[in-house]
């Protein structure tokens, strides 16, 4: 039987939290223990007034979807 490195949230979890770069950043990890409905659709009103924010530094990986009667808190 083979192991793999992410066999449990926790491990994920607790390698994620290990992390860090050369000048000493730290990672934050936060797991949110929530059930969703899967197969839900977005309606047209939806995607028409959900907001995109991309990152200014890596914008093909690092966005924020808004929608439209959220407040924002920066």
């Amino acid at each position: 039987m083979s192991r793999h490195l992410f066999d449990t949230l926790d491990t994920v979890v607790t390698l994620m939290r290990k992390a860090s770069t050369r000048t000493g950043l730290r990672t934050t990890v936060n797991v949110i223990r929530r059930h969703y409905e899967t197969g839900r659709k977005a309606t047209d009103h939806v995607k028409q007034n959900l907001k995109i924010v991309f990152d200014t530094l890596l914008p093909k990986w690092n966005y924020r979807a808004i929608p439209q009667y959220a407040t924002v808190i920066n």
